[in-house]
C-alpha cells in the first residue's frame, strides 16, 4: 500500500503541473478491471470517504415540506407524469431520499427514470422512517461523505475530490475507495488491470498495480 500511496502522490504532482484552469477541477479515479464479468459480478455499494468531495444536491420525497432539503410531497407527484419534467429532475439532483411510507408511490411515479440513473432512494442510504429535522440533517452529512459505485462496464470511474483539496486528503479518499472496491471483486487485486487519475481537463495518469 505504501507503493500505491507514492504512485498516487507522483500522479497528483504531475497533474498539478498542467496549465491552470478558471475553475476548481474534479479529480477522477478510474479503476480498469480485467477477468471480470460485469453481468455475473455486479458491484453496487456505498463507500464512506474521510473527506467530503462536494455538497450534493439532494431532493426528498417526504410527507411534509422540510427546511433542510428540497421536498417533493405526495400531492406534487402527479405533476411528474411529464417525461421531460422527470428527466430534468434527475439532472438537477445528485441524490434522492424518501420516507418509507411513500416508497411504493415513489417507485411507481419515479422508478422508470431514477432506476436506470442509479438514483432511486436506497435502504442502504436514503430511505427513512421519520423526516424530522435531526434525521434529515444527519442523513445529508452521511450522503455528502459517501460515494456510490455501481458497475456497468469493466471500468469504474468516479469523482474522488477537487483540485483544491490537499494531496493527502485526495489520497486518503482514493485508498478508501480502492480498498472497498477490492473487497467486492471476486479475485480482488487480480481483477484490477490498472488505475488512472485525472483532473477534469487533463489526460489521465496511469498507475500499474504491483
Amino acid at each position: 500500500m505504501a507503493e500505491l500511496k507514492t504512485d498516487l502522490l507522483n500522479a497528483l504532482s504531475e497533474l498539478r503541473k498542467d496549465k491552470e484552469r478558471k475553475f476548481d477541477q474534479t479529480v477522477d479515479l478510474i479503476v480498469n478491471l480485467q477477468k471480470f464479468d460485469v453481468k455475473k459480478n455486479q458491484v453496487n455499494i456505498f463507500i464512506n470517504v474521510p473527506h467530503k468531495i462536494k455538497d450534493k444536491k439532494i431532493a426528498g420525497f417526504l410527507e411534509l415540506k422540510n427546511a433542510y432539503v428540497e421536498t417533493i410531497t405526495q400531492t406534487e407527484f402527479k405533476s411528474y407524469v411529464d417525461k421531460k419534467k422527470l428527466k430534468n429532475l434527475v439532472k438537477k439532483f445528485d441524490f434522492f431520499i424518501a420516507q418509507g411510507s411513500l416508497m411504493p408511490k415513489v417507485a411507481t411515479t419515479f422508478g422508470r427514470i431514477l432506476g436506470p440513473a442509479g438514483k432511486m432512494p436506497s435502504p442502504q442510504l436514503g430511505i427513512i422512517l421519520d423526516a424530522d429535522n435531526k434525521t434529515i440533517e444527519e442523513l445529508k452529512k452521511k450522503i455528502n461523505h459517501n460515494v456510490k459505485i455501481r458497475t456497468k462496464e469493466s471500468s469504474i470511474k468516479l469523482a474522488v475530490g477537487k483540485q483544491s483539496m490537499k494531496n493527502e486528503e485526495l489520497i486518503e479518499n482514493i485508498i478508501t475507495i480502492y480498498n472497498a472496491i477490492l473487497k467486492e471483486l471476486p479475485r480482488e487485486k487480480e481483477n484490477v488491470k490498472n488505475i488512472e487519475l485525472k483532473f477534469t481537463m487533463t489526460k489521465p495518469r496511469r498507475i500499474n498495480i504491483r
